[in-house]
């Protein structure tokens, strides 16, 4: 199996895909970090509704009907 291509060429060659992978890791990261700031604005997001949830579920505890006294008719 000859190599047929001159030295100048396959450095060339070797450029181009050096070039094209310099390219593809810079997507790929700049991917990355949007992924992590959705992350992060998702985690903050999800900690508030927990926060809500809880007051609710206090509320929901401090007036059911367990806790009141029974109607006058009973």
């Amino acid at each position: 199996m000859t190599n047929d291509r001159t030295p100048d060429a396959r450095i060339d060659e070797l450029e181009i895909r050096l070039a094209h992978q310099d390219r593809i890791i810079e997507e790929l990261n700049e991917a990355l970090a949007r992924q992590w700031r959705t992350i992060d604005e998702l985690t903050r997001k999800l900690g508030a509704l927990g926060g809500r949830v809880q007051i609710i579920e206090e509320d929901a505890k401090a007036s059911s009907p367990s806790t009141e006294p029974p109607p006058p008719h009973y």
